[in-house]
């Protein structure tokens, strides 16, 4: 067979790899037509959907009690530890030691005294300094993610997390965000992620990150801003066709008036008669002096004027609306089950949902068991999150990873940084939005990195480590299960493989490895 002198990588291989989606001399393959991801039974298939990617532990696990009993077990997730050498660096992060409240007002007095500085060449760089500062915080809260994903028992809980924090989405790069996302994901998202969809809801609004992305913290009587308002009724809750008007959008942001963040360690001075309606927890504050307190008319129904308790009425009808149902169940059945899932499907979660006053784990389990979601197992097309995360568990299975940082940056690479969307929407879900040429070829490169050791995964605080054996060798358990369930063409691939290291790129670069 005919092969490349720069990497020696078969023709039909590369076919496989990049001209898979936009054709070439190698046969092509109709999307559905394409073999399962790793799929040897229903256990690995659901697996693959359930969790950040099939392992040959895992697999042994799940075999020993049943999928159905794991699932439940997911769904409901009880507190777990992590290996022990990946949550002493998690333990030694400044934002697992520090609330969030005490690294705002450190970063601020930074900050303060940067822009203090007479002399410019020393404002400079202590500006720099902060900005540094912040990129830390930011990463250190990516790499607890990133772990928890690898490495967490709970792999529903995680899944969630990342979805929700991608519904919810806030771009660090805004004010000081770097130094909130941390909390945000930690306080308001991953301790809802299965819970109730309104408490979740309540988190979020209540976030000063939330609230700092999207200018809630300007939005004052006399001063309306509508940002928030409007992306929670489009994005967060009724979805763009959820019959809402810009009526509504206006009226809800009056509602928002006075919703916002105090920055500083004392509050405000209000009247007496106002005091008792003043509420802070934390960086979060509702300023009743900034608020309006005439009544408002949202979706045809009036909201009574009642300082922030108007926002508790207004968070509990959306999350109890029709259309919030029907929307966040589509969102859910586009993430886990397909790219357009069917409305019977939608419709079934939505009910679900509305039944359990928006219970998130019951609407997943409805999907979980229909035959819509038995059916599309494996023809998921996997995001850049899904492919690096789901690449390192199969490849390290058994060896916990002492660095996360090339990971970060190969999600960077691939256009999908963690709190790296600018926009509110978050990332996109849909397989076109990930699976062109160039990305192809990037997971290759990133498949090369991991199969040839050469990636700096085991290469803590920068200094060299021995790179673990290669995983077809470190795990039999791959012969028994998963090599069962690859096509004929990654099979007859791996056939060709001179080496183990060129073995392990074949498989994490194959069309197999792009579906979950």
């Amino acid at each position: 067979m005919k092969r490349y002198s720069s990497g020696g990588l078969s023709f039909t291989w590369l076919c496989l790899l990049a001209g898979l989606l936009t054709g070439c001399a190698a046969p092509s393959v109709k999307p559905d037509a394409r073999v399962l991801t790793l799929q040897t039974s229903d256990t690995a298939g659901v697996l693959n959907r359930v969790t950040w990617g099939a392992s040959p532990a895992l697999l042994a696990q799940v075999n020993q009690v049943g999928v159905a009993r794991y699932r439940e077990q997911q769904l409901h997730p009880v507190a777990a530890p992590l290996p022990a050498a990946v949550q002493a660096q998690i333990a030694g992060m400044t934002i697992s030691q520090r609330s969030l409240e005490d690294l705002h007002l450190d970063m601020e007095r930074q900050r303060k005294e940067a822009d203090g500085k007479a002399d410019e060449e020393q404002k400079k760089g202590a500006r720099q300094a902060y900005q540094q500062e912040l990129n830390r915080l930011a990463r250190e809260a990516a790499s607890r993610s990133v772990w928890r994903a690898l490495y967490s028992p709970n792999q529903l809980q995680e899944q969630l997390t990342w979805f929700w924090m991608n519904h919810f989405n806030v771009y660090q790069g805004k004010h000081n965000l770097r130094a909130m996302v941390g909390d945000f994901e930690e306080r308001a998202i991953r301790p809802h992620a299965l819970g109730k969809f309104r408490d979740l809801l309540t988190a979020t609004a209540q976030h000063p990150a939330m609230l700092r992305y999207l200018d809630n913290d300007q939005n004052a009587l006399h001063h309306i801003n509508e940002n928030y308002a409007r992306e929670l009724l489009e994005l967060h809750t009724l979805g763009v066709n959820g019959g809402y008007s810009q009526r509504d959008v206006q009226e809800l942001a009056r509602v928002l008036t006075g919703v916002g963040v105090n920055l500083g360690t004392g509050t405000p001075r209000l009247r007496p008669e106002l005091q008792a309606r003043y509420v802070r927890h934390g960086l979060f504050e509702f300023n009743p002096t900034r608020h309006d307190e005439g009544d408002k008319q949202l979706l045809g129904q009036t909201v009574h004027a009642a300082g922030l308790a108007e926002l508790s009425e207004v968070l509990n009808r959306l999350s109890r609306h029709s259309a919030t149902a029907h929307f966040i169940s589509g969102k859910l059945a586009v993430y886990f089950v397909s790219d357009s899932p069917s409305p019977a499907l939608v419709e079934r979660m939505a009910q679900t949902f509305l039944q359990s006053d928006g219970d998130i784990a019951a609407t997943l389990r409805s999907m979980f068991t229909s035959t819509e979601f038995a059916d599309s197992l494996g023809h998921k097309f996997k995001d850049p999150m899904h492919y690096v995360v789901s690449a390192v568990r199969l490849a390290y299975d058994d060896q916990p990873i002492t660095n996360v940082a090339p990971m970060l940056n190969w999600l960077g690479r691939m256009g999908e940084p963690l709190y790296g969307h600018q926009t509110p929407d978050g990332y996109p879900m849909l397989r076109t939005a990930w699976d062109s040429p160039a990305q192809m070829m990037t997971r290759f490169e990133v498949a090369k990195a991991i199969g040839s050791g050469s990636a700096g995964l085991f290469n803590a605080d920068g200094t060299a480590a021995q790179r673990p054996a290669s995983f077809r060798q470190a795990n039999p358990t791959y012969f028994e299960t998963l090599q069962k369930g690859l096509s004929a063409q990654t099979q007859d691939a791996l056939k060709q493989a001179r080496a183990a290291p060129e073995w392990a790129t074949f498989l994490l670069s194959s069309p197999d490895m792009m579906h979950r």
